[in-house]
């Protein structure tokens, strides 16, 4: 049973994992406030179509991080309590968002305009790659040691602790987590490109998106490709069900996917439903290549996350020792906390039934600049 519940709740989290990775659309489009939107209205109405959907973003990496810590402690205590300049990185620069949607209009603010739209592309542009740096170590691990009977140590009862100063930081020095980062920021940018075309009512805005995505949306594929590459020829490391041992298998992540199926399946969805969403805005009208490509993503770094761990998977290798590394079944809570954790699950539908619908009518018209001067009209 606990075995289940722990499959269970790794498919969760990496949902939660994907769905966040999909709904960095919000920082893809910040980072056409330099570069693409050129006037104060175009930009201005770029902010305020993304300024609906910003603390979507936030709150799921919230929550990912809070389901996280309720199903797996041990990962959360190591990589959130060791690499934690990776992750305090990571969340100053979505402080600064919301700081900026907050700030960015308000009468007599000390900082102007300009510095708020600096921030937001700072977090889309830095906010994307490092999140994808950070996604990048479940597969690449980090260099921490681990010891369960450390904390019963009245001076240090830490179980896990980083071996280095850098905190985490060197994550970005390995080229498959940089790799990773660039990848979740082309997505990113892809989305926000198709986003703004659908919700903003601005020909000369939808122009300039039109020609950036035929750069970006190819980019964003090819990168794509090469980091399955890359993924599917890398060293993974197989967790012997019966004693523990953890030991390296080259093309664990191929494997896994072929001896799983289902994940692979997934994943060429996946990569079809991206396909065709940027083929639609390519060569087509472009109608719902949006959802389509969201859709995508989705699909596609959810079975990467699956595969991360499933299948007797190490999924946070600890690149001191090996058999410190983390496992689905060394690090999750107890049997206890994740039965009572997937009853409460129980009310997800209905959760994502209302932002569905909320979503819906938030989106059921384009903005333009007559809905901005409206007297009674809120401006970010």
């Amino acid at each position: 049973m606990l075995f289940i519940l722990q499959q269970y709740w790794w498919l969760i989290v990496s949902l939660l994992g994907s769905l966040l990775v999909f709904l960095m659309f919000v920082q893809g489009g910040q980072t056409l406030l330099f570069g693409t939107a050129t006037k104060e209205e175009e930009k201005t109405l770029l902010v305020n179509a993304l300024g609906h959907k910003w603390e979507l973003t936030f709150t799921t990496l919230v929550t990912f991080g809070g389901a996280m810590f309720a199903s797996f402690p041990l990962f959360y205590s190591t990589s959130f309590g060791g690499a934690y300049w990776l992750w305090m990185s990571i969340l100053f620069l979505f402080v600064i968002q919301a700081v900026s949607y907050e700030y960015r209009s308000k009468a007599g603010n000390l900082l102007g305009h300009k510095t708020y739209e600096t921030f937001l592309f700072l977090n889309g542009t830095f906010g994307t790659i490092l999140l994808g740096v950070a996604v990048g170590t479940f597969f690449s691990g980090g260099s921490f040691v681990m010891d369960k009977s450390s904390i019963a140590d009245t001076i240090r009862p830490t179980i896990s602790y980083w071996t280095n100063g850098w905190h985490g930081l060197e994550a970005i020095t390995v080229p498959f987590n940089l790799m990773m980062g660039i990848v979740v920021y082309l997505a990113a940018r892809t989305l926000g490109l198709m986003y703004v075309m659908m919700q903003i009512d601005s020909d000369s805005l939808k122009g300039k998106c039109n020609s950036q995505i035929k750069v970006t949306g190819p980019a964003f594929v090819l990168g794509f490709v090469a980091l399955l590459l890359v993924l599917f020829t890398m060293t993974g490391y197989h967790v012997n069900s019966e004693n523990g041992l953890i030991s390296p298998v080259k093309y664990k992540y191929f494997f896994n996917m072929t001896e799983l199926i289902w994940p692979f399946i997934m994943l060429l969805t996946g990569v079809v439903l991206v396909l065709a969403g940027i083929g639609n805005t390519l060569f087509g009208k472009g109608k719902g290549s949006f959802y389509i490509t969201g859709a995508g993503v989705v699909f596609a770094v959810w079975s990467l996350l699956i595969c991360a761990a499933f299948n007797n998977t190490a999924y946070y290798v600890s690149t001191v020792d090996p058999q410190y590394s983390l496992t689905l079944l060394n690090s999750s809570s107890s049997e206890f906390t994740l039965k009572t954790m997937a009853y409460a699950s129980l009310m997800i539908p209905f959760v994502f039934g209302y932002i569905i619908y909320v979503w819906r009518a938030m989106t059921r018209v384009k903005m333009s600049n007559e809905d901005l001067s409206k007297p009674d009209a809120h401006k970010y």
